[in-house]
């Protein structure tokens, strides 16, 4: 039975602490140009339906085993930053997608996590994990997007706090 495309629609989840530690993973396979490259959660949606936090949430739990889920502990924590960025897939990623289809649309969320929260990566996905102060983690993200957004956080974390 072929395997169905990628739906072009994705989130982007930076997990983070209240120190501001960002949780980055690195993929199993390496990239041609840039070797091992590192990551914060990511993950299209299983089907067009599918709302974008529980992909969110889904991807979280499958890539690190942290539940954010409605029902888990952290329920709440996970934050819609009302973010999204459209970029061109890269070309050795195409044929994950319909014919034709050339661009994504990636969805950003916050996860604020306690310090030392367990990690339990998904080793077909994932070989290591670490965490790395804001700055460092948007310096060593493999993608533009997921490094600003790690950047930005901060901000996003300030205006949370916002009443």
């Amino acid at each position: 039975m072929p395997h169905p495309f990628k739906i072009p629609e994705s989130v982007l989840v930076v997990i983070y602490t209240p120190a501001l530690d960002v949780l980055l993973i690195r993929r199993t396979e390496p990239d041609p140009q840039a070797g091992a490259f590192w990551q914060s959660v990511t993950g299209s949606k299983d089907h067009a339906e599918e709302r974008l936090a529980l992909t969110a949430a889904r991807e979280v739990l499958e890539e690190t085993g942290i539940d954010c889920r409605p029902s888990s502990a952290l329920s709440g924590q996970l934050q819609d930053w009302q973010l999204e960025n459209v970029y061109a897939i890269y070309p050795r990623w195409l044929h994950r997608y319909a014919p034709g289809v050339v661009f994504n649309t990636e969805h950003l969320f916050g996860l604020q996590v306690p310090s030392g929260t367990p990690v339990q990566l998904d080793p077909r996905e994932h070989t290591h994990y670490q965490w790395l102060p804001y700055q460092e983690a948007a310096h060593l993200c493999f993608s533009p997007s997921n490094a600003e957004a790690c950047a930005l956080l901060p901000r996003f974390v300030a205006a949370r706090a916002q009443p």
